[in-house]
């Protein structure tokens, strides 16, 4: 790569054509708005120079609180330009939780969209994306030169708060030095500057924020949703000739519910779909490859506590497994930990990479997740094949134990998944007088079909292990997903609970 970056705010080329387009911005207030590297360039400028008008110092933090909008990529440079530290804030949590994670951040300003200003505590000072007045954006811009302030290499470039689901959120410090190096990594030697990426995970999440900083190295374009809508998903993927998307496995398996709209639409632009931060199974990955048979379908993995880069393609040139994430990549040290064996075929993905986090901001009650030889402990089982290849089995801490056996759910789920008539399955785990838990499912049929409870119970003792298959199983229309787009298995352990609950009473 001919230019070498310091701060990870100024990944925008400055060596190339400024007037390609940068954002296509599919939120606001106004409709499709577009905007030139040029313009992503001199706003992020203006935020720097408006925060420090405002007198906020090196190592302070900025909260962004708002939809997918080009504001929100400008904002996240220009923070990281003038020195201070981004906290991109999930929007779909509830006030409280907001309102926490701005205490603990030490936010000393909130940019945020209109819809979100109420969630703001008053306490904390607020600039409006989308207003006109002494509190807008616009008004709180400050236009002109800008020298980007130079950090060391290890000084804090953002904040990223884990989802919560298991408990409080905690603040993952990302240095500026370890998502340059993802940016730089990902790009190698490849040329992007005719691709265009279609994001409508959220800028608060990990995916979302690696390939608009992707974009920027690869001078490209971004089609940006507000939000993840498969309709409106779809209508962007024709009208804007996307060219990459990237998202969660429950999105695209959302999208590929709309089959009317997708019959209509030219989806043969797209070249690459990559999918991560969820499992996949084989029954999304075949219909994704009868939906787009052109593009190239990567299985992918990353973590917010160590970035996307993990895995890559064989060395030898091995055609990869369509379920497996791949090979170790080359400039990450990978292994695999079962007890006190460091190259078990099977166990947790413990990594190594510059990408590793510095730390959880402000809790010195968290164990550091980091080994004394500074390997990253993921708490995600993997099992690694013959030749080299990686495959997700689940979550440690989702694994529960029924009748001293360990299972899996993401194990079951992508079982039941192979049923003709199952398009997803989610699994969870609900208690059992004699086995202490038992495993229960919720199906979504694929369209037309009709399969039973019992069905599905038999066809699970028939490909897997007795004890893994489900001893309830409910037929749904959809599945909830938490505010990472990630199946929420909380809600549905809370579903089944009630729904084993009217079950009794009904005397069933």
């Amino acid at each position: 790569m001919p230019v070498r970056y310091n701060n990870l705010g100024d990944l925008v080329r400055r060596d190339m054509d400024l007037t390609r387009t940068a954002v296509v911005d599919l939120g606001g207030e106004t409709g499709k708005r577009e905007f030139i590297h040029e313009e992503l360039d001199e706003t992020a400028m203006a935020v720097a120079r408006g925060l420090l008008r405002r007198g906020l110092k090196a190592g302070d933090r900025v909260a962004i609180l708002s939809a997918n909008r080009f504001e929100y990529l400008a904002a996240y440079y220009g923070i990281m330009r003038a020195g201070l530290i981004a906290v991109p804030v999930n929007f779909k949590f509830p006030a409280s939780m907001i309102h926490f994670i701005l205490k603990d951040s030490g936010a000393k300003l909130v940019l945020c969209d209109a819809a979100r200003w109420p969630d703001c505590p008053p306490d904390l000072p607020v600039v409006d994306f989308s207003a006109n007045g002494a509190d807008g954006f616009e008004a709180f811009l400050d236009r002109g030169g800008f020298r980007t302030v130079a950090p060391a290499p290890d000084d804090a470039a953002m904040f990223l708060y884990t989802s919560g689901s298991s408990g409080t959120p905690k603040g993952v410090i990302l240095s500026h030095h370890s998502h340059i190096w993802v940016a730089e990594t990902r790009l190698g030697t490849q040329d992007l500057t005719q691709h265009r990426y279609l994001i409508a995970a959220p800028l608060y999440h990990m995916n979302a924020l690696a390939l608009s900083k992707l974009a920027s190295v690869g001078h490209s374009t971004i089609v940006l949703l507000p939000q993840f809508n498969a309709r409106a998903y779809i209508e962007a993927i024709g009208r804007y000739h996307c060219t990459m998307l990237t998202a969660v496995p429950p999105m695209i398996a959302m999208m590929l519910r709309e089959p009317d709209l997708l019959a209509k639409t030219d989806l043969s632009s797209v070249q690459i779909i990559r999918m991560g931060s969820a499992p996949v199974s084989q029954s999304l990955m075949d219909a994704i490859k009868r939906t787009f048979p052109k593009a190239a379908v990567v299985n992918a993995y990353g973590t917010t506590e160590a970035g996307p880069v993990v895995f890559g393609p064989h060395p030898k040139g091995l055609p990869q497994p369509e379920m497996s994430v791949g090979y170790q990549h080359a400039k990450v040290q990978l292994r695999l930990v079962d007890g006190d064996d460091r190259n078990a075929t099977q166990g947790v993905l413990e990594m190594k990479c510059p990408a590793v986090m510095s730390g959880y901001h402000n809790r010195p009650d968290l164990k550091r997740p980091i080994t004394e030889d500074g390997f990253y402990v993921t708490g995600d089982v993997f099992r690694r094949d013959a030749d080299g290849f990686h495959y997700f089995v689940g979550r440690s801490d989702d694994m529960f134990v029924s009748g001293g056996e360990n299972i899996y759910p993401a194990d079951v789920e992508r079982m039941l998944e192979r049923h003709p008539a199952v398009a997803q399955a989610a699994v969870v785990q609900v208690p059992d007088d004699i086995k202490g838990t038992k495993p229960v499912a919720f199906v979504i049929p694929k369209p037309g079909q009709q399969p039973t409870e019992d069905e599905i119970k038999q066809y699970a003792l028939a490909n897997a292990p007795a004890y893994q298959h489900p001893r309830s199983v409910w037929f749904v229309d959809e599945l909830p997903l938490a505010s990472t787009n990630k199946l929420d298995r909380k809600a549905l352990e809370a579903l089944a609970a009630e729904r084993l609950a009217t079950g009794r009473m009904l005397g069933a």
